[in-house]
């Protein structure tokens, strides 16, 4: 009895203990959670939610040599899907209501929305798919999207669209357009993460509207988004470039990128963290051409992020997690004023000169500085708008003239008696001709078995007449004394037929001779050098070329790799952070004085010979060579023959600071075309506002 009533003792000895041990326990957990932890464990019950959401960065501004905005940004709405408001994907009679009623009021007020489904109604209400958009349709098959077969019809796609988002109750035409938003929204993966964006740069009504009408479009929303502004959207189109939406090939190749650098085990977890910071989003614009392309990197800044924090009230905060980044800005070498009287001059010409039957006539100028091959301006005519491209874009796209071509860069021309200055230069530096050397014209030249022609019977020349002249004969005589070898020798070094470096897309065009015969599984003939001596033969050069060829010219023989981006600065324009070194591409080894030689000849060209008229207002004096091309091309199963007229051309004749190249297409004749390059010299050396207008010189350019 004893012993049992010790054990029953220590039984509740023991559970006593254990009673208080849990009470103190039990005490210091509600001191923690109440006193220590209180707010935190408050808060935390409140907090059930908690997303975020990308803010996009303000793209960086471009501006001119002389600090002049050329693309800056302005304050405008885009209208926006909000996924923790609009209604689920469980609620698709709701969804389709709020989309139909917010097409209804943009079609109501003319407004755009992003419509991209590849499916369109034809001019006969037939379904189809619009033409060059195979990776679209392919998608819209994709397993990931309607799992269609690759050969479905156009109709099977509408079908099951309507099938799919339950749109069986609307119109053919609107269940096209309710399923267009919702390809877009599930390209986008559409979430909490990732609003999707309805439509861009709205008006006022409409944000209004929106904004007033909350009840009647839940989750439809307005955000504050920076667009492009341009201060004059007809400066330098092709230079600028353009700015659209990534494309779905564009976010692959930038996902593949980012994923090969976060492979990388060696990377921090804040590298990391850095890099996907930087990737880009589905819904992200990118540089599509032009500078807004090259220079993506700088252009582009960095995205914040907000972040959104929602309590079980319902209540909503936000605040930035990391602040949007502005892009940096770019300046670049154009003088936007001298831009505008370039493509002033040249749109005025082309339109003064009659183009051939059946042809466009259209054309290119480009001004370089001899110095360091900074481009100080560049036209491509005809041209368009960058602030209307993309209402344009269609009709643009169509025309035959090719107005989104940059025929500066991208367009290769046989440049004509253009290429006589080097020739003569490769002549002298070889000794096969001298200053004295004379040859007789009577205007034909019998080689072989062939004859060649002259536009007249020049007598006898020497070099520096046979420039001025423009002499078919004596450079045939030249050209069978110095071999094409040579001349591509010294063809070469001055960057005729290959790309100059600079930093936009180019061609590189060709140089006439063996080589390229070969390339081409062709032969090369004797009869083939005389004529790749006047600009003929195989021979297509860029403007841009044929510009940087007559800087080096110039210069005495220093041929520098042209630029168009002079530096890059912070936003905030403090810090410089990048600037374009001028680059040396070659020397060319040609003694000063065989340069005086042939510079003499240009002067004459320039001063008393085919451009005296379109120079006589110039304040200084210059240096110039003409040439004119043939070209055939078929109209219509017709041969139309029409004429290229080309300018090179370097100002002041001493010290030079610039040199020109034009060229006009498919015109009648190639008659002043020398006027265009009067046009920028006077603006340039005289700093007026509106160059004086010249008379025309009214002579075939040779």
């Amino acid at each position: 009895m004893y012993i049992q009533k010790r054990k029953n003792t220590a039984r509740k000895t023991t559970l006593a203990i254990l009673c208080l041990v849990l009470a103190v326990i039990y005490v210091g957990d509600m001191f923690s959670a109440q006193i220590v932890h209180g707010a935190e464990y408050r808060e935390q019950k409140n907090r059930v939610s908690v997303y975020s959401v990308p803010v996009k960065a303000a793209r960086g501004e471009i501006l001119d040599r002389n600090g002049e905005p050329l693309v800056t940004n302005r304050l405008g709405y885009s209208v926006i899907f909000d996924a923790l408001r609009f209604p689920s994907s469980s609620q698709l009679a709701r969804r389709n209501a709020v989309i139909s009623s917010l097409l209804d009021l943009f079609q109501q007020k003319g407004q755009e929305w992003i419509d991209e489904i590849p499916l369109v109604f034809d001019e006969n209400g037939q379904i189809a798919f619009p033409a060059d958009r195979e990776n679209e349709v392919a998608y819209l098959k994709s397993a990931d999207l309607l799992n269609l077969n690759e050969y479905a019809t156009p109709q099977n796609c509408l079908d099951a669209l309507i099938e799919k988002y339950e749109l069986q109750d609307y119109t053919p035409q609107r269940a096209r357009e309710i399923g267009s938003v919702y390809f877009s929204m599930f390209r986008m993966q559409f979430s909490a993460a990732a609003p999707y964006t309805f439509a861009e740069d709205v008006s006022s009504e409409i944000v209004a509207i929106v904004m007033e009408n909350s009840d009647s479009y839940p989750g439809v929303d307005v955000s504050a988004v920076s667009y492009r502004e341009y201060t004059d959207g007809t400066i330098a189109p092709h230079i600028l470039g353009t700015v659209g939406v990534i494309s779905a090939e564009e976010y692959e190749k930038a996902k593949e990128e980012t994923d090969y650098l976060l492979s990388n085990d060696e990377l921090t977890d804040e590298q990391k963290e850095q890099i996907r910071t930087e990737s880009y989003a589905m819904d992200d614009s990118i540089g599509k051409s032009g500078i807004e392309q090259v220079a993506e990197d700088y252009l582009r800044g960095v995205n914040g992020e907000m972040t959104i924090e929602i309590d079980t009230q319902g209540n909503i905060s936000e605040y930035y997690s990391r602040e949007p980044q502005s892009g940096d800005t770019v300046i670049l070498t154009i003088d936007s004023e001298l831009q505008k009287v370039t493509q002033q001059a040249l749109e005025r010409r082309i339109l003064e000169l009659t183009a051939a039957a059946g042809l466009q006539a259209a054309g290119a100028a480009v001004v370089i500085d001899c110095r360091n091959g900074e481009v100080l301006a560049s036209a491509s005519y005809p041209s368009y708008d960058l602030s209307t491209y993309y209402d344009d874009y269609s009709s643009l796209a169509s025309n035959p003239a090719a107005p989104l071509w940059n025929r500066v860069l991208q367009s290769t021309y046989a440049p004509g008696s253009t290429m006589k200055p080097v020739i003569a230069l490769a002549a002298l530096q070889e000794g096969v001709i001298d200053e004295n050397t004379t040859f007789t014209c009577t205007s034909s030249f019998e080689y072989y078995d062939q004859v060649f022609g002259c536009l007249d019977a020049h007598g006898t020349l020497d070099v520096r007449s046979a420039i001025d002249k423009s002499c078919n004969i004596f450079f045939y005589n030249t050209a069978d004394r110095l071999g094409i070898s040579k001349m591509n020798t010294y063809s070469s070094l001055f960057g005729l037929g290959s790309r100059t470096g600079i930093e936009l897309p180019e061609a590189s065009g060709v140089l006439a001779g063996p080589a390229y015969r070969e390339s081409i599984g062709q032969s090369w003939y004797s009869g083939d050098t005389v004529q790749a001596a006047i600009g003929q033969s195989d021979n297509l050069f860029t403007p841009l070329q044929l510009a940087n060829y007559c800087a080096t010219i110039a210069n005495g023989g220093t041929r520098y790799v042209p630029h168009v981006i002079q530096s890059v600065r912070s936003s905030d324009y403090q810090t410089e952070l990048f600037r374009t070194e001028t680059q040396v591409a070659a020397e060319a080894d040609i003694s000063e004085k065989n340069f005086q030689i042939v510079k003499e000849g240009m002067w004459r060209v320039a001063e008393t010979g085919f451009c005296q008229y379109a120079f006589a207002n110039v304040p200084v004096d210059c240096g110039a060579k003409t040439g004119t091309s043939q070209v055939d091309r078929y109209v219509n199963g017709t041969v139309v023959r029409g004429n290229n007229g080309f300018l090179i051309s370097f100002g002041p004749y001493e010290n030079s600071e610039i040199a020109i190249a034009v060229v006009i297409e498919n015109v009648n004749s190639g008659t002043a075309v020398a006027d265009v390059a009067g046009d920028i010299y006077e603006y340039y050396f005289s700093q007026t506002d509106t160059a004086a207008p010249v008379q025309t010189a009214g002579e075939l350019l040779r």
